[in-house]
C-alpha cells in the first residue's frame, strides 16, 4: 500500500509491482481483491484522486496542475475519476467553500 500510495502504479505498471513485491501479478491481484475488494489500479486511482483532493482543499492550484500533480495522465480522467468517486466534479468542492 505504501508504494501505491507514494504513487509507484503513476509510472509503472501492476507487473511491476508484483515484481517489487515479488509476487505474480495474478496473485497480487486476487490479493487486493480478497482484503480489499478492488484492483491494484483501482486503489491506485483512488489514492490519486484523494491527493488531489488534499490539493483542491490546501491549495489554489489549477484543476490542471492538481491533476498531474496528483499522477493523472489528462485533465479528462481525472474529472472523469473524480466524478466518479466523489458524485460531483472537482470544481464544485471550491464553489462551496466560495473560492473560485
Amino acid at each position: 500500500m505504501r508504494l501505491i500510495n507514494s504513487g509507484f502504479l503513476d509510472e509503472k505498471t501492476v507487473p511491476q509491482l508484483a515484481d517489487v513485491l515479488g509476487v505474480g501479478s495474478r496473485h497480487l491481484s486476487r490479493l487486493f481483491a480478497q482484503h480489499l475488494g478492488a484492483t491494484p489500479s483501482q486503489v491506485a486511482s483512488t489514492a490519486r484522486v484523494q491527493r488531489a483532493k488534499c490539493l483542491i482543499d490546501a491549495t489554489d492550484l489549477t484543476f490542471a496542475e492538481i491533476a498531474f500533480a496528483s499522477g493523472f495522465q489528462s485533465v479528462r480522467r481525472f474529472n472523469d475519476v473524480f466524478q466518479r468517486v466523489y458524485g460531483r466534479a472537482p470544481s464544485s468542492f471550491r464553489r462551496a467553500e466560495g473560492r473560485p
